[in-house]
């Protein structure tokens, strides 16, 4: 039987946009077990600002088997925060 290894690369805050654009919610626990059943991806690498205060938010996404890569961001306003990927 072949083995499949495939990884996936992810933009999270352009995956969370599209989806809220759409006037939808992502479960991404769902969305990761979709990952793996249709497209045989055993990696998932969730590229993400960090931001002080949202750990809890990065754990869950950890413990649903997502890679979380850092990224730092920039603080255009006092609520407004940009990431570059």
């Amino acid at each position: 039987m072949e083995s499949r290894s495939n990884y996936a690369f992810i933009d999270g805050n352009n995956l969370y946009l599209g989806v809220k654009n759409q006037g939808w919610r992502l479960d991404y626990s769902k969305f990761r077990i979709f990952l793996r059943d249709k497209y045989g991806v055993s990696k998932v690498f969730l590229f993400i600002g960090y931001v002080a205060g949202n750990e809890t938010i990065y754990k869950n996404f950890q413990e649903q088997g997502y890679i979380c890569i850092f990224k730092p961001t920039l603080e255009i306003t006092d609520s407004k925060v940009k990431l570059n990927i």
